[in-house]
């Protein structure tokens, strides 16, 4: 079974003033964390969704970058266009956001497990809130279009279709970047 890595780096960051893809942790940027991320969970291939500052980006290795021309209409639109992009060998695919630095491989792991034991969909929850990595079945995905508008990902779609969501305890924190401010309040816990 081939488990796919889908990350969605497509934003323009307008609240943080720059794409949120090229932002350093650590000394490395978040998109090539994330790529890490999905790899060190045992996604294969990766491929990563890119608009904003596409030009900018860090050497990738172990990614495949898929532009999305109409990165500026949306979330939906990226997450539709990554899933395309994915071969027609990929069972499944995990989707993470690019501006989650506390996501871990364990979760994906738990994610793509609990696809292995029959999930056709699959939600990390942490204290019981729904948040990413999330797996969508190739099987999915077709249902997942009319939810996918605007800045609407998956997550209408989940609700909508929570008969078919397996909710996966989690370790770490969905928390994301959107701000200055939540950058350096993260770098400050992080180190």
């Amino acid at each position: 079974m081939t488990v796919a890595g889908l990350l969605l780096a497509a934003g323009a960051g307008r609240r943080l003033g720059r794409p949120k893809a090229l932002l350093e942790w650590d000394g490395e940027p978040l998109v090539r964390r994330a790529v890490r991320l999905l790899r060190s969970g045992g996604c294969d291939p990766v491929h990563v969704v890119v608009g904003a500052g596409a030009d900018r980006l860090p050497a990738l290795p172990g990614a495949v970058l898929v532009v999305n021309p109409r990165w500026r209409d949306g979330l939906g639109g990226s997450l539709l266009r990554g899933l395309d992009s994915l071969p027609g060998t990929a069972d499944a695919a995990v989707v993470v956001l690019v501006d989650q630095p506390w996501l871990t491989p364990a979760a994906v792991r738990r994610v793509r497990a609990a696809y292995a034991a029959g999930a056709s969909v699959a939600v990390a929850t942490y204290a019981g809130r729904a948040g990413h990595p999330v797996l969508l079945s190739r099987a999915a995905w077709p249902l997942l279009t009319p939810y996918a508008t605007g800045d609407r990902g998956a997550r209408d779609f989940l609700r909508a279709r929570a008969d078919l969501v397996a909710r996966v305890p989690c370790d770490g924190s969905p928390a994301d970047v959107d701000t200055p401010t939540d950058l350096t309040r993260a770098q400050r816990h992080e180190g």
